[in-house]
C-alpha cells in the first residue's frame, strides 16, 4: 500500500538579527506585574510581529525596555526556527496481533467482573 503524503513546504524565514529588525514591528507597551513605579510608569514591555508569519512574541520579564527588546527579538529567533524545522510524515501503524489478543483478553476479564457483581446485586433483592 503506497501512499503519496505531501510534506508541507515552509517558506524561509532568516533569522539573523537584521533581517528581524526589517520584518518585525516593535511595539512597546507598559507591563504590568511586580516592579514598582519604574515599571507601572514606563513602557518598558515590548511586543514584536513578525509580518511575513504572522507570528507575536512578547517580553515583559525586566524593568529595562532594551533588555525586553533583546529577549524578544531572541524569542522571536527560537519560534521562527522551530516553525522552519521540517516536519517528519508520520507513518501509520496497526496494532500487533498480540497486542490486540491482550487488550481482548482485558476487556473480557473486566466485562466478567462486571457480570459477576451484577448477578451478585441481583441474588440479594
Amino acid at each position: 500500500m503506497e501512499q503519496n503524503q505531501e510534506i508541507k513546504s515552509t517558506e524561509e524565514y532568516p533569522i539573523d538579527r537584521a533581517s528581524l529588525e526589517r520584518d518585525c514591528t516593535v511595539e512597546f507597551f507598559i507591563a504590568s506585574g511586580p516592579g514598582g513605579q519604574h515599571r507601572n510608569k514606563v513602557e518598558t514591555g515590548v511586543r514584536l510581529v513578525h509580518r511575513p508569519s504572522g507570528i507575536m512574541v512578547t517580553a515583559t520579564e525586566r524593568r529595562s525596555q532594551y533588555a525586553n527588546r533583546e529577549m524578544a527579538f531572541e524569542r522571536m529567533a527560537e519560534r521562527l526556527q522551530i516553525l522552519q524545522r521540517p516536519q517528519t510524515p508520520r507513518v501509520p501503524t496497526r496494532p500487533s496481533r498480540a497486542s490486540r489478543e491482550r487488550r481482548l483478553q482485558a476487556k473480557r476479564r473486566t466485562a466478567l467482573n462486571k457480570q459477576r457483581r451484577m448477578t451478585h446485586v441481583h441474588d440479594h433483592e
